[in-house]
């Protein structure tokens, strides 16, 4: 059986010093430097997070800016069409009022020249 006298008692005393210098020298560290690595690790994590965000926000504007662009550009393809189809109504128009003009003048001219 196991005697219980006063070198078990410096054992105990000796393996709590031991745990105690052991924690203070090794593990507090130790777990220092780790909570200080996830802290960091969370803010590159937090970064890359917002930055993405950022990008996707941009992408997502730049999109907008180039439909919008587009729209736009066909509006105004649009609006130069038909501006350009009345100004090409009008000249057809002036075109045929001369040609009406000048056919009337070459009748009147013919119908002189028969009686005459």
């Amino acid at each position: 059986m196991i005697k219980v006298d006063g070198s078990v008692v410096i054992q105990i005393v000796n393996f709590i010093l031991l745990i105690w210098i052991m924690n203070t020298v090794l593990y507090r560290p130790i777990r220092n430097m780790l909570l200080k690595r996830k802290e960091k690790v969370d803010g590159l994590a937090n970064a890359i997070e917002m930055c993405d965000t950022d990008a996707k926000e941009q992408d997502e504007a730049y999109s907008a800016g180039i439909r919008a662009a587009r729209a736009k550009g066909l509006k105004e393809k649009e609006s130069l069409t038909q501006a350009a189809e009345d100004e090409e109504k009008k000249i057809i128009a002036k075109i045929n009022e001369k040609a009406q003009a000048d056919l009337a003048k070459a009748k009147e001219k013919i119908a002189k020249d028969a009686d005459a």
